[in-house]
């Protein structure tokens, strides 16, 4: 059975972390809160414990796990490094940044899917930190829901996906975020943004000369091999089918043709509710500030789930900032259903 226990993400209890800890010193998963989302944790030095993590989320073996620390002395224990990524990682960390360096011998092959690169960050979460610190042990630690699914920002969407399959959930209250890590593979020149997220591109030109941003980060394509998470499979995906239209009007006319024919939602900001008052909507937030939008993205693919429509259309958001990240996650999430004009619409449905 699944354990859940809560714990302050502001003031976490020194009791309940030094509890939550023995599991993971014990071989056990735990899933935690970071500031992006919710973790499914183990030791990342124990193969075997790590994949429990595999078998929990139906993750695929190829996938590989992100190593998160609690200070740069344990940077040296998971990774090759010189004084050019250490002084790189007193500007980053703690944050919402995954670094692919080249691994050291004590990570094993099920961390890294047997490649010699590992995904290192140093989360900026009261809880995450103290778990890593009061284990003694950097954890490895993918989201926390099942393989495909929207990554969990609160702790009932563990239970959700999880329970009776990992052994204690935290609930920390909602995450800070609500989206993954950003992942730069720094072991290239120049470096390559794998995968968008809260540090944006924009901030990534200026801690980096120059950066490759290939098609895959932007969410228009599948990488060939996963270096890291959010890559390679199809991820954040609701049960529901999900469209992602690049505009207003054809959002108001796509909602038109198909509302004859099939029930249908859509997600939309909050300055366009009016606009749309006679469809079910679900309110992503506001366009004019997209920190609201990324938090609560992967909750709203979820309550599409549970409208139980036929078709959800979601309206793209403005690709500046963070928004980058947003629509990397929502080309995903639809499975790279994207209409520019309402003539793209009968590729992905009957109309």
């Amino acid at each position: 059975m699944t354990e859940v226990i809560k714990i302050d993400p502001l003031a976490p209890d020194p009791e309940k972390i030094r509890y939550a800890a023995s599991f993971i010193r014990d071989g056990k998963t735990v899933a935690f809160p970071t500031e992006t989302v919710y973790g499914l944790g183990a030791n990342a030095f124990d193969g075997e414990a790590c994949l429990k993590i595999f078998k929990a989320k139906n993750r695929p073996a190829d996938n590989p796990l992100i190593v998160h620390i609690a200070s740069i002395d344990q940077l040296y224990e998971v990774a090759s490094i010189d004084d050019s990524i250490f002084e790189l990682s007193k500007k980053i960390w703690p944050g919402p940044i995954t670094l692919v360096l080249k691994k050291s011998n004590k990570i094993p092959k099920e961390v890294t899917a047997g490649l010699d690169t590992v995904a290192v960050r140093m989360p900026a979460h009261p809880i995450a930190l103290a778990l890593i610190k009061e284990s003694g042990l950097p954890i490895a630690a993918p989201s926390a829901n099942l393989a495909t699914r929207p990554s969990p920002t609160v702790a009932q969407d563990v239970i959700d996906d999880l329970d009776g399959r990992v052994d204690l959930i935290i609930d920390g209250g909602h995450t800070f975020f609500g989206i993954e890590s950003t992942i730069v593979n720094i072991t290239e020149r120049p470096a390559v943004l794998l995968r968008p997220g809260p540090f944006t591109v924009e901030e990534l030109k200026k801690l980096f000369n120059d950066i490759i941003i290939p098609d895959y980060a932007k969410g228009t394509k599948e990488a060939e091999v996963a270096l890291a998470p959010g890559m390679k499979y199809r991820h954040y995906a609701p049960s529901t089918k999900l469209i992602i239209v690049e505009n207003s009007e054809v959002l108001k006319r796509a909602a038109e043709i198909l509302s004859k024919r099939y029930s249908i939602a859509l997600l939309i900001p909050i300055e366009m509710l009016n606009d749309f008052k006679d469809y079910k909507c679900i309110v992503l937030g506001s366009y004019n500030n997209l920190y609201t939008v990324a938090r609560d993205l992967f909750d709203s693919f979820r309550a599409l789930d549970r409208l139980k429509v036929d078709i959800g259309l979601m309206l793209a958001t403005p690709e500046e900032g963070i928004g980058f990240s947003i629509m990397n996650r929502a080309r995903k999430a639809a499975g790279h259903s994207v209409v520019n004009k309402i003539e793209d619409l009968s590729r992905y449905i009957a109309i």
